[in-house]
């Protein structure tokens, strides 16, 4: 066994303040994810869009934008971030919220997500030690972050995200990392038919989309990760956050009850709760029941 592997599955501190500092780091990587992949996105909505119904006009030759390319710049006047100014938390205290050379106000959100990233990674940490369950929920809890960011953003929860996050799930349930194979794959149909079913009840019975598909893919990722037996515990926990802070933020806003705001966060942070809590969640709950 490597030494620093060895170092941090004996020294817990270690481990932890590792997952505190790495967390920073990712929550770093995914601010870039949260910003990029809609617009790589539409990107090539446009593109496939060309193809299909123009394929007689030679389709025009796009800068390359990824996740890596092109370095991050300023919105407003275009300057390169250096790595100075791209340290997580640090540098956004350092340049006071705004750019270096325009003074364009820096949105606190890319502290908060790197800042939350690293508490949650830490909370992973302390529940499941070092361990490949650990890792696995790690994966799981940063993905639950960038989808909850874009949702909020976009309205949107891509595939890119949500399918592969499904397949791991159902994979890592192979040899139990998590869950049995037959609870993971349950989870998985159960969670997306579950909310299709609710979607098209609800569009028979008034005529609108009461929310869209990537919430129904959210869900079987949440459940090939957390099993069949557990969704009810996400869908009512979402449902109760929902509607708690949709209508106090629609309240807030000033904005109709009609106004359709994201449900994914509330999978995200619901199904995130369940994968670590859900246990005693549900323990709790009969206990209560019981006496």
């Amino acid at each position: 066994m490597p030494a620093i592997v060895q170092l941090l599955a004996e020294n817990p501190a270690i481990f932890l303040s590792y997952l505190a500092v790495f967390g920073l780091l990712v929550g770093s990587f995914l601010n870039v994810v949260i910003h990029r992949l809609p617009i790589m996105m539409e990107n090539s909505w446009k593109q496939e869009f060309q193809q299909y119904f123009n394929p007689d006009i030679p389709p025009e030759t796009p800068e390359v934008y990824n996740i890596v390319t092109p370095r991050s710049r300023c919105p407003k006047c275009q300057s390169e971030i250096t790595a100075k100014e791209n340290i997580p938390v640090l540098s956004w205290l350092w340049l006071k919220g705004k750019c270096k050379n325009c003074q364009n106000p820096i949105s606190i959100r890319y502290p908060l997500v790197e800042v939350i990233t690293a508490i949650v990674s830490v909370m992973v940490g302390l529940q499941f030690g070092f361990s490949w369950a650990c890792a696995a929920v790690l994966i799981f809890s940063w993905c639950m972050i960038a989808l909850t960011a874009i949702d909020i953003d976009k309205m949107l929860l891509p595939d890119q995200i949500c399918l592969p996050l499904m397949w791991l799930g159902l994979m890592l349930s192979i040899n139990g990392t998590l869950i049995s194979s037959s609870d993971a794959l349950i989870g998985a149909a159960a969670g997306y038919l579950s909310l299709w079913s609710l979607y098209w009840a609800f569009k028979l019975l008034t005529g609108k989309e009461g929310m869209g598909y990537g919430d129904f893919k959210l869900l079987a990722a949440v459940g090939a990760f957390v099993g069949w037996q557990q969704l009810p515990i996400v869908i009512l926990l979402s449902s109760l956050v929902g509607a708690v802070i949709g209508i106090a933020h629609l309240k807030f806003q000033g904005k109709d009850h009609a106004q359709p705001i994201p449900f994914g966060p509330y999978l995200a942070i619901a199904g995130w709760i369940t994968l670590l809590y859900g246990d005693w969640i549900a323990a709790t709950y009969w206990n209560w029941m019981l006496h």
